[in-house]
């Protein structure tokens, strides 16, 4: 039961008999006391041991004492069990504020985020097309490896000679045949040759072949006595005379030595005075021999062959010596077919000091030959710096000190009628096709060298 608040003397009564009034204090804590008894009744009434000091419930009307913060005049106190009500509108505002900064704040949305999004989704696709060229080659070369090699059907038709020679491989052999259109794939012929049980043996000469026929047929063909022809020598254009003397002895049975011997005494073959050898002068072709006939014999064939050849071309024996160190440097580096004339061009503009004040050729198959590398049109740093080389026209000006292959009748045509241009350079970009690009400025070579170097990482069977 609550207790009546305390009468207390009031210095303004009007008499000392006179009931006096109750003090704001007394009306305060009667008050207080009446709040405190209901809530008893209620059930909701505070602790009992509940601080109710002035420090107390100034901590208690203190919006930010749970928050750590201090308010003037007053000592730190811990946050009330149930709030009071702000008694004005700056302690709202400060409830308020404590409220809010109680709360997570929401992230906010950055208007970045679309921009994000679509860059990572470019760099998606930018790994994914990448993926997809790296792949490109392993892919294609998977497909290759599970489908048969492209071949022709049947036994072909019209004549090829094909030349085997001593020490050919499978895959020399299966060259040869794709290079003459005998097969129509290299993997067609090589393949079948690997699946045999026992490797065949073919024995070095001229076969009369066709042209297209299936891989299967090639193999027959080569490996019957009939198709292959009895003295009878194929000498591709561009060969070196020491590679002709081998076909000469494998197609006619005469023994290499004696061909040899022969085409060292050159007294007998009516060169030109600055020969040296029979190089230049064996033309490229197909020869059939008489059983008997002499190395001398043989060798004199060839060489009358090359005379009728610069005949029927116009040139005059006098002449005949520089147009086939010409012809025959052509031979080595020209490609297809119409690229013999600009080539013919390129080297004639390197011989006119107007155009090219050097006078250098700088041919590598001329250094090639001279490190007798006849099979080669590439070579090292040091061959070229080699001024001991005689053929080494990086270094020597003017033409070759002599022919370096047997030249045919298109190289000599092509030195007897160079293509109008000004071309000073030139590079075969594609191996596989002879394609071939001509510049007039380093700038343009520059750029057609760099289109064979992306093409030879390409083909690292090149390299």
């Amino acid at each position: 039961m609550a207790k009546s608040p305390p009468e207390t003397p009031d210095a303004a009564s009007g008499s000392a008999g006179e009931a006096s009034l109750p003090s704001r204090r007394s009306m305060r804590d009667a008050a207080r006391a009446a709040e405190a008894e209901r809530e008893r009744a209620d059930g909701t009434a505070a602790p009992a041991d509940v601080d109710d000091s002035a420090a107390a419930r100034a901590a208690r009307n203190n919006p930010f004492a749970g928050l750590g913060y201090q308010a003037e005049g007053t000592p730190a106190a811990t946050a009330p069990t149930r709030p009071s009500q702000p008694s004005s509108r700056t302690d709202r505002r400060a409830q308020v504020s404590s409220q809010l900064a109680d709360r997570v704040p929401a992230p906010r949305k950055s208007r970045r985020g679309g921009w994000g999004c679509l860059i990572v989704v470019l760099i998606v696709l930018g790994l994914m097309a990448a993926a997809a060229f790296a792949l490109q080659g392993p892919i294609t070369q998977l497909i290759a490896a599970t489908q048969e090699p492209e071949d022709y059907e049947g036994g072909g038709s019209g004549e090829v000679l094909v030349m085997i020679h001593d020490g050919d491989t499978g895959s020399d052999i299966a060259d040869t045949l794709l290079e003459q259109d005998v097969v129509k794939s290299y993997s067609a012929f090589y393949d079948l040759l690997l699946a045999q049980s026992a490797d065949p043996v073919f024995q070095p000469g001229a076969y009369l072949l066709a042209k297209q026929m299936s891989a299967q047929a090639a193999l027959e063909s080569l490996q019957d006595p009939e198709t292959r022809q009895e003295l009878t020598v194929v000498i591709p254009e561009g060969t070196a005379a020491v590679d002709v003397l081998v076909s000469l002895s494998e197609g006619t049975e005469i023994p290499l030595a004696e061909l040899q011997a022969a085409a060292a005494d050159l007294s007998v073959f009516g060169l030109p005075a600055e020969a040296t050898s029979l190089e230049g002068f064996l033309f490229p072709a197909t020869y059939t021999f008489e059983p008997g006939t002499t190395a001398v014999d043989v060798l004199k064939t060839l060489v009358n062959r090359q005379f009728q050849a610069l005949d029927e071309a116009g040139v005059a024996p006098a002449d005949r010596w520089k147009t086939i160190v010409m012809a025959s440097l052509i031979q080595r580096e020209a490609g297809l077919r119409d690229d013999y004339y600009k080539v013919a061009r390129v080297f004639y503009n390197r011989l006119d000091p107007n155009q090219w004040e050097s006078g250098l050729l700088e041919s590598d198959a001329t250094v090639a030959y001279g490190t007798g590398n006849t099979h080669l049109v590439t070579t090292t740093d040091d061959e070229r710096e080699d001024p001991n080389n005689a053929y080494n026209t990086y270094l020597h000006p003017g033409l070759p000190v002599g022919p370096i292959s047997n030249p045919g009748d298109l190289a000599i045509d092509a030195t007897l009628h160079p293509a109008d241009g000004t071309w000073l350079f030139f590079v075969t970009w594609n191996l596989d096709t002879g394609e071939t690009i001509f510049s007039t400025t380093v700038d343009e070579h520059d750029a057609g060298v760099a289109k064979w170097l992306d093409w030879m990482e390409e083909h690292p069977e090149y390299g």
